[in-house]
């Protein structure tokens, strides 16, 4: 057979042969991962392997820390508890008499300010400032002899909150506690004075022209209910509270025409807790 014959099937030789090693040199270098290399293929392997995965999670949650959070202080700063609200005083009616025969105190209002820590869901401690307000008669002002009058009493106590179904978006509460209360009672009578803001005027104002004071502590207890509001499933962590405490101040007698003595008051408040 002449050259010319074979030269044919020696091309279809060489191509096949040239194949056959670029094949083999291709599946060489898949099968073979230089150190530095990155590779998503590996990093899949060690995310899924049920080893590398599990272990990542369980030590993140041994160490305290959550994702997209701050661990314990997060929480910490959850358990924080805060409060705001206002309303009116009741009067009982048997409070220690005056001398013109009736009792020394009357209806005001009331600003309460509170905060603390939740101790659990279902137990608060809560350091709380209140302020009231309250009218004294028109019996007991006339006794002394002036026009007008209030009583003011401030308080700082110390009370636990107990909420009864802390798992339901509206619950009921009891709380009580005690504290510190100072109460001041005043006597004034309207004198005239000069005001001056765009121009000067003269005005009416009433000038405090006798009051007496005592320092004591004081009891009260009372019940609630709160309602959660917010969140998609009722989890939010603002509540509107209303409240109704009995007030006891064992206030000391000091004449018996000054109107001193105990008095008990029914604050009712109305606000917001977180």
């Amino acid at each position: 057979m002449s050259l010319l014959c074979w030269m044919p099937l020696m091309r279809r030789v060489s191509f096949l042969g040239a194949a056959a090693i670029f094949a083999a040199a291709s599946v060489n270098a898949q099968s073979t991962l230089s150190p530095n290399e990155s590779s998503s293929a590996a990093f899949q392997f060690v995310a899924d392997d049920g080893l590398g995965g599990t272990a990542l999670s369980s030590a993140a949650a041994d160490s305290g820390a959550s994702p997209g959070g701050h661990g314990w202080k997060h929480e910490f700063s959850n358990n924080f508890a805060f409060e705001a609200g206002g309303g009116f005083n009741a009067p009982i009616g048997n409070d220690t008499s005056t001398a013109a025969g009736g009792p020394y105190i009357t209806w005001g209002g009331n600003f309460t300010a509170g905060g603390g820590l939740h101790l659990s869901n279902r137990f608060s401690l809560l350091a709380e400032y209140q302020f009231m307000d309250n009218k004294l008669p028109g019996s007991l002002i006339a006794g002394v002899g002036t026009q007008g009058g209030h009583a003011h009493i401030w308080s700082l106590t110390l009370d636990p909150v107990i909420d009864l179904f802390p798992k339901r978006i509206t619950s009921a509460y009891v709380t009580g506690g005690g504290g510190f209360y100072r109460k001041v009672t005043s006597f004034t009578e309207p004198e005239e004075a000069e005001e001056c803001y765009y121009y000067c005027g003269i005005v009416e104002e009433n000038e405090t022209v006798y009051h007496f004071s005592s320092n004591q502590g004081g009891l009260n207890i009372g019940l609630g209910i709160t309602h959660r509001m917010g969140g998609v499933y009722g989890d939010s962590k603002m509540k509107a509270f209303a409240e109704a405490r009995y007030l006891f101040l064992d206030t000391p007698s000091v004449s018996a025409t000054n109107g001193t003595g105990t008095t008990e008051l029914i604050p009712v408040t109305i606000g917001l807790r977180w």
